[in-house]
């Protein structure tokens, strides 16, 4: 009798390691290698990516599109889904777009990723757009055609997904533009182009809702993240940010029927010899519009020249009519726990529009020094009341309302 207990439960033990095992197995993904598609060094490899793809999104279990170390060139590609489980694209190599922008059509990004639930961009490597030939043509102040170039990266439509441990450098445009996606995650991004890059903004974000964008480091020649309409729920973390313009919620206003941007969130983050630190943007003589729920908080500014802004007079290369004030309404900001130094004196600018004045603004333990010899740093103040808790330097819309 003992030796059938011994032999059962030794039957079982059996039975429920295979079992795990069956089930180790099977959760392992299936990977697609691109090199197993034809994909060589030095080639294109834009079909045996897309190929890879097709197998990899109709498979039932979770999937892994693997593009190994090396160097590769890759034309414009579209992966479209919806796919029918997980899948990831690894990428551990460096990727070279076409240099001559008179090769790539402007309505295509270069890779573009749409309509999949729970996919995620990994790897390390590094998406080169080539961009520098392109960057003479982004200049908006010489040329009607700007921007009628490829972004770097898109992404659509995407749900419960996420881009990590990948580099971005020298996009022709925008290096990554989202949209319409939600529950998106972007972690130890890194993004890279000099300051002479115009119109390449780090992440635009636009018609999106809870996306975050957290351990990452921006520097391009223009907005490190830049903010859309129909936006919900952006949280920024533990971003760097230099060169470039700064996070900037707009430009809003100059299109019809733009939806509200609510619910942005701005955390330890560092700019460094930035244009600008923290930034609300909206054209004058603009369309109606609403921002809400901007929190800004324990922010380091190193050589900013200007550290935080709300600029309702936004009018580039005087391309509006600045005497009619924007109907974007902005309220419900909060800014706290800014330090470090400006390059001009213009420290704080809070340039509301005479239209709609902001409300709820509130500014707390503001200690920013100018970096010249012309005097200390000031801030500048219209159509805003702002309360205020704990120090302000410079002092801030001197007159109003302190908690």
């Amino acid at each position: 009798m003992e030796l059938n207990i011994k032999a059962s439960f030794a039957f079982l033990l059996l039975f429920l390691a295979r079992l795990s095992g069956a089930q180790d197995t099977k959760a392992q993904p299936t990977v697609f290698d691109i090199t197993k598609y034809g994909a060589s060094s030095n080639g294109d490899i834009s079909k045996a990516l897309l190929d890879a793809f097709k197998e990899a999104c109709a498979s039932t279990s979770p999937s892994t599109i693997v593009i190994p170390k090396g160097t590769f060139e890759m034309a414009q590609v579209k992966l479209q889904g919806p796919c029918k489980a997980p899948l990831e694209l690894q990428v551990q190599a460096t990727l070279k777009a076409n240099a001559d922008p008179k090769q790539l059509s402007a309505d295509i990004e270069w890779l573009t990723v749409n309509y999949i639930d729970r996919f995620t961009l990994s790897g390390g490597g590094i998406f080169d757009g080539q961009g520098k030939a392109a960057w003479s043509q982004n200049n908006c102040k010489d040329s009607k055609s700007c921007g009628n170039l490829p972004n770097n990266l898109s992404f659509n439509f995407l749900t419960n997904s996420t881009i990590q441990d990948i580099t971005s450098q020298d996009s022709k445009l925008f290096h990554v533009n989202v949209n319409g996606c939600k529950n998106l995650t972007f972690i130890r991004v890194n993004i890279t182009a000099p300051p002479e890059s115009i119109n390449t903004d780090g992440i635009h974000v636009a018609r999106s809702s809870n996306v975050n964008i957290t351990d990452c480091v921006i520097g391009t020649g223009d907005d490190c993240i830049s903010i859309g309409d129909e936006l919900e729920q952006l949280h920024i973390t533990r971003v760097t940010c230099g060169p470039g313009h700064g996070i900037s919620v707009g430009s809003l206003g100059k299109t019809p029927g733009e939806k509200p941007v609510v619910g942005v969130y701005v955390k330890n983050c560092t700019f460094i010899n930035t244009d600008n630190g923290v930034r609300v943007k909206t054209w004058p003589a603009s369309h109606q519009g609403v921002v809400t729920d901007l929190h800004y908080e324990d922010i380091i500014v190193q050589n900013v020249t200007n550290p935080i802004v709300i600029d309702q007079v936004y009018c580039p290369y005087n391309q509006c009519n600045k005497d009619l004030p924007s109907q974007v309404k902005i309220s419900k900001v909060s800014i706290k726990n800014v330090r470090g130094t400006s390059r001009t004196q213009d420290a704080v600018l809070l340039l509301c529009s005479k239209g709609v004045p902001c409300e709820g603004v509130e500014i707390g333990d503001i200690d920013i020094a100018y970096n010249g010899k012309e005097g200390p740093a000031k801030s500048r103040c219209e159509n805003v009341k702002p309360t205020f808790v704990g120090k302000q330097n410079p002092p801030v819309c001197a007159g109003a309302q302190s908690a």
